[in-house]
């Protein structure tokens, strides 16, 4: 009699060493899928910053293609496609994030630079009239000086670049957007300005360099600023310094810049050795 008794404990132990078997196993999969979860953001993050934009694009287009609904995956896709220079197929990218029903009006200021990006203007500007104005990022407001700045409409940009300067800590950029901008507009002493506060900001910047050099050129002021540069940055600057003085009408001037140029440049520059002889030819 005893043995059905000792059979029934025997059997009810081994359901119960199998109920814990599998409630361990679930644990330890809920465990792991957690661990995937943050070793696949860490990964996106850097297929976002250091990975080669292309290699980059693959990666998120084989994501999305498993998961179709995840929204982060698609933004991801997008932000490679615009990293690889691939507007043409950024801009329906970030059209579908924009459908998305979890979509932010980041995005939808995201979708307006890809459109800009692919010389869509008119469409960036459609799109960013649909968001609130009581969103007010410094993206949507260097976007929207941009488009004021196409469109010729001067007070619009300014008042665009002025706020988005004030809603940035870091915006030599912007400055020297708004300085190519007076500096096409006429405006040489204001792009000048422009140009001087965007270096005070990053002197790294040596597109803004040029451009000054280009607004003080314009004025006929032929000496180079002090500022920070390399060596090869100042031949650069003299060089284009020389072409502001000639295209002023001052050929004179102009040779002695460029002999300068070729004289401070490190190697062989061989544009400015170029337009040289073809001046004293």
């Amino acid at each position: 009699m005893r043995h059905p008794i000792l059979l029934s404990v025997c059997v009810a132990g081994a359901f119960t060493l199998s109920a814990c078997a599998e409630t361990e196993g679930q644990d330890v999969d809920r465990a792991f899928q957690g661990v995937n979860v943050v070793d696949e953001t860490n990964l996106n993050d850097v297929m976002l910053t250091v990975a080669d934009p292309n290699e980059a694009v693959s990666y998120f287009q084989r994501a999305v293609g498993e998961q179709p609904e995840r929204i982060d995956l698609q933004r991801g896709l997008a932000k490679s496609l615009i990293r690889a220079k691939r507007f043409t197929e950024a801009v329906p990218a970030w059209k579908r994030v924009t459908e998305h029903e979890e979509s932010t009006h980041d995005d939808s200021v995201d979708f307006a630079d890809a459109l800009i990006r692919n010389n869509e203007w008119d469409r960036a500007d459609t799109v960013l009239d649909g968001i609130p104005p009581t969103f007010e990022t410094f993206k949507r407001y260097r976007l929207e000086a941009m488009i004021a700045d196409s469109n010729k409409e001067w007070k619009k940009a300014d008042s665009f670049y002025e706020t988005a300067v004030g809603l940035t800590t870091r915006p030599a950029g912007v400055m020297n957007n708004w300085g190519y901008s007076k500096l096409t507009r006429g405006d040489f002493a204001a792009a000048e300005r422009l140009f001087s506060d965007a270096i005070r900001q990053d002197d790294s910047l040596f597109t803004a360099k040029n451009n000054l050099i280009l607004a003080r050129g314009a004025q006929k002021k032929y000496s180079l600023p002090v500022m920070q540069s390399t060596q090869e940055e100042r031949a650069q600057l003299l060089y284009t310094l020389g072409l502001s003085a000639i295209k002023q009408g001052d050929t004179g001037i102009g040779k002695g810049l460029l002999r300068d140029a070729i004289d401070t440049h490190p190697q062989h520059f061989e544009e400015a050795v170029r337009s040289l002889r073809a001046l004293e030819g």
